[in-house]
């Protein structure tokens, strides 16, 4: 019986940690020109972000057009801004999240005529992923398997605060539902008594109108 846990844990132990590294494959995709295109990345407090953008060139070997220029910003859920660029073909932006959300890259390609399609490679890392593992290496002149081991240890330390955060969103969400009902159960029963009062008052306008024609 231990045996079959250990195994299920592990198993989701790897597939937590491959779904972390799916995560931070970098993304291409076309924005045309007098067009906005914005990117999201739910990011926990304290973490560690770092991108990198540049734009691909149509014809290898050549010059990049003046068309092909773009302007950048990254913001926080609350509206922070913590990376701006304008009129540049490539960049790069690395920062500490202080808030806890989703943070928005917006890509923005001026007005243009001829309308231009503009392709755009960008590459976005967060948490683990985010940490040059190769300076660490040569910081540190640690041999191979320690560094693999430290990548899994900061791995399974990031899972154990995702799920520390996934915990606190529930909890949120909970207390929204509970605050929820709890406003539409008074709701109903200010309608019921809305409901209640108005045919109340038709009652009373129709027996007044009845005895006024002296019909009851």
């Amino acid at each position: 019986m231990n045996t079959q846990i250990q195994r299920h844990s592990i198993f989701l132990v790897l597939l937590s940690i491959f779904l972390l590294w799916t995560r931070v494959e970098s993304i291409r995709f076309d924005l045309e020109s007098g067009h906005t295109k914005c990117i999201a990345e739910d990011i926990k407090s304290n973490s560690m972000t770092v991108g990198k953008y540049h734009i691909v060139n149509p014809n290898e070997g050549f010059p990049l057009p003046d068309s092909h220029k773009i302007t950048v910003r990254v913001t926080s859920a609350n509206g922070n801004s913590y990376h701006y660029s304008d009129h540049v073909n490539e960049g790069h932006f690395a920062f500490q999240a202080t808030e806890a959300g989703d943070y928005m890259a917006c890509f923005f390609a001026a007005d243009h005529k001829p309308s231009t399609t503009i392709t755009i490679d960008f590459d976005w890392k967060s948490g683990v992923a985010a940490k040059d593992w190769t300076n660490v290496a040569k910081k540190n002149s640690v041999e191979l398997m320690e560094l693999e081991l430290k990548k899994m240890f900061d791995t399974v330390q990031s899972i154990h605060d995702e799920m520390y955060y996934l915990r606190e969103r529930e909890e949120e969400m909970q207390e929204l539902n509970r605050s929820t009902n709890s406003k539409m159960f008074w709701f109903s029963f200010l309608s019921l008594g809305i409901c209640l009062s108005v045919a109340g008052l038709q009652l009373w306008h129709l027996k007044s109108f009845f005895e006024k024609k002296k019909l009851i």
